[in-house]
């Protein structure tokens, strides 16, 4: 507990000098080249990214709350079950929701606007007791979810907005997730550490959703505040879009850049999935490139940091143990009782600790006794 505090702090101390520093520029450079900005506190972001990196062995969330609701029938909305993180969230949702003994149907919108709305459409026909929201941006499907809120159904999510914990502006109580400023922040602090301080970065992102915007910026706060790392690009391809462009991309980004590119930040590792095959075509062109993700430790992203291809960190989502909670805090409003607000502490997979916590399986899955803990919670 004490260590992730730490974590915190030194977080909130490390944001402040970032944007400090970010604010004496708007190039993409060197935030050192601006006159009189103060040097990155390299010591700092080590001790963050090595608390980051510890073993997820105690429990932080809630121990208590209300019995099982019985017999609820549940929609789940997802935004692209082809995302890991979104699949990997279903299926912890599927999972509790067998222990609540509740009853489950899946809407898949695929990656579209217009999927979404079908998806939310036929998820208000089942008349649901309660719906879950799976990497959708609730503010962008707000038209959609009103219908909900007027039938007084109950929606919590994951990853729908860009800020973590308990909602108050909108149809959905609940946004299930690590910070993803901090996940972020340690994703780009992770490659400032591991290049000696000297990154070359070029940036995937998704302008698509609040919550990708808000974590391209806290990367590009640490960048730039990096005095001898240089930002080369930021690209902004579509999850949805990412098997038909990536590849291309990167062979492009390889013949500008060569070798002064040497590390790649994205806020998926869905990017990765189609950049690596690319890398491994180029060859020698450039073999010391390395891969980080701000979000959410796919299993493909497990294999290639054990098997040391290309990519070397995840901030990974507990993705399993979210499900759990997402039907814990759709529960609480069943039974009429606020949500927890609970925010998962972020955690840093690298090759050094893929060995714990779920990791030689393909996911983080914290070795904290959720299960237990949940099922004793709703007396299941």
């Amino acid at each position: 507990m004490h260590s992730r505090l730490a974590l915190t702090a030194t977080l909130l101390v490390l944001c402040g000098l970032c944007m400090r520093l970010a604010c004496a520029q708007d190039a993409p450079q060197s935030a050192s080249r601006a006159a009189g900005a103060a040097p990155l506190d390299l010591a700092a972001m080590q001790r963050a990214v090595d608390s980051a990196s510890e073993p997820a062995s105690r429990w932080s969330g809630p121990s208590s709350g209300p019995a099982a609701v019985p017999g609820a029938t549940i929609a789940i909305i997802s935004e692209d079950l082809r995302n890991g993180g979104v699949l990997g969230v279903a299926k912890g949702i599927k999972e509790a929701a067998n222990a609540m003994g509740w009853n489950t149907r899946v809407y898949d919108a695929r990656g579209t606007a217009a999927g979404r709305s079908k998806a939310a459409a036929a998820a208000l026909a089942l008349h649901p007791d309660g719906a879950i929201l799976v990497g959708v941006d609730a503010a962008d499907m707000k038209p959609d979810l009103l219908p909900f809120a007027a039938r007084k159904v109950p929606l919590v999510g994951w990853h729908v907005g860009p800020v973590a914990g308990a909602m108050t502006n909108g149809p959905v109580a609940m946004n299930v997730s690590t910070n993803p400023l901090d996940v972020a922040r340690i994703t780009a602090m992770a490659a400032v550490i591991q290049s000696g301080a000297r990154a070359g970065v070029v940036v995937f992102t998704d302008s698509n959703f609040q919550i990708a915007r808000a974590k391209t910026d806290a990367m590009l706060d640490v960048i730039r505040a990096c005095r001898d790392c240089r930002l080369l690009a930021v690209h902004d391809v579509a999850i949805s879009k990412s098997a038909e462009q990536m590849p291309a991309l990167t062979d492009e980004l390889l013949a500008q850049y060569g070798k002064r590119w040497n590390y790649a930040l994205a806020i998926n590792d869905i990017y990765f999935d189609y950049a690596a095959p690319a890398l491994t075509r180029a060859g020698e062109r450039n073999p010391g490139l390395s891969m980080l993700s701000a979000g959410d430790g796919s299993a493909a992203a497990f294999l290639r940091i054990q098997a040391g291809t290309f990519q070397t960190g995840t901030v990974a989502e507990p993705l399993n143990l979210q499900g759990w909670q997402l039907v814990d805090e759709l529960n609480r409003l069943l039974a009429h009782q606020p949500v927890t607000g609970y925010v998962s502490p972020v955690h840093l997979v690298t090759a050094a600790n893929i060995r714990f916590d779920g990791g030689l399986q393909g996911q983080f899955d914290p070795g904290n006794g959720y299960r237990d803990i949940y099922r004793g919670i709703w007396k299941r």
